[in-house]
C-alpha cells in the first residue's frame, strides 16, 4: 500500500516506522556515514562524513562530482 511521502509498506506499523526512521536520518544527518564523494575535477575520493557533507552543501551541482553509496 502507498502511504504519505511515497512510502512503500506492507502494513501501517511498518510504514509508520520507515516513515521515523527516515525522517531520524534526515534530521541527524547520519546518512553521510554510508555514502562517499568522487570528485573527477580534483581527482579525490571523500569518505569522512563532514567533508562529506561540505561537499553535498557546496559541489553537489557541479559536473563530474558523484555522490555515491557505500555497499
Amino acid at each position: 500500500m502507498h502511504y504519505v511521502k511515497d512510502i512503500i509498506a506492507a502494513d501501517i506499523y511498518s510504514a509508520i516506522f520507515l516513515a521515523s526512521y527516515l525522517r531520524y536520518t534526515r534530521v541527524s544527518k547520519s546518512y553521510t556515514d554510508s555514502l562517499e564523494v568522487v570528485d573527477l575535477q580534483k581527482y579525490k575520493v571523500l569518505k569522512q562524513p563532514q567533508k562529506v557533507r561540505q561537499c553535498i552543501r557546496e559541489r553537489a551541482n557541479v559536473p563530474f562530482v558523484f555522490i555515491i553509496g557505500k555497499n
